[in-house]
């Protein structure tokens, strides 16, 4: 089997990514407000146009972000929309599970209003 990690450790502007084939977990975590949101994503994005061509994708992908600015927020919907394309195109069975602090309401909010947006099994699970 291929292993095909993607790490990034996250600081106190950019979250930790941990993608991990081998182990089957995929997660966002920590505070995203990256001086240039493109550029810190864009890794993920080739990660999943890669993965998307070397192996079935069948796992949950996990977000337990603490904060994010308004331009995370915009790339966070594209990175949810790519695994709903990745669903959707490739028949792989992907569920999104979105962690908040149970006294967030902000990260709750956006959980919620995330899960609309896309179609793709969501669960919004206070910790």
């Amino acid at each position: 089997m291929e292993t095909l990690e993607l790490k990034i450790s996250g600081t106190e502007d950019t979250p930790e990514i941990s993608f991990n084939n081998e182990t089957k977990e995929f997660m966002i975590s920590g505070r995203s407000l990256p001086e240039d949101v493109s550029t810190f994503y864009k890794p993920v994005f080739e990660w999943l146009d890669f993965f998307a061509t070397t192996t079935s994708l069948n796992t949950v992908f996990k977000f337990k972000l603490e904060y994010f600015n308004t331009a995370s927020s915009k790339i966070i919907l594209d990175i949810l929309m790519k695994l709903e394309e990745l669903q959707n195109s490739n028949n792989f069975a992907i569920s999104i599970e979105w962690f908040y602090n149970e006294s967030d309401d902000d990260m709750q909010e956006a959980g919620e209003e995330y899960k609309e947006l896309v179609e793709v099994p969501f669960n919004v699970i206070a910790y």
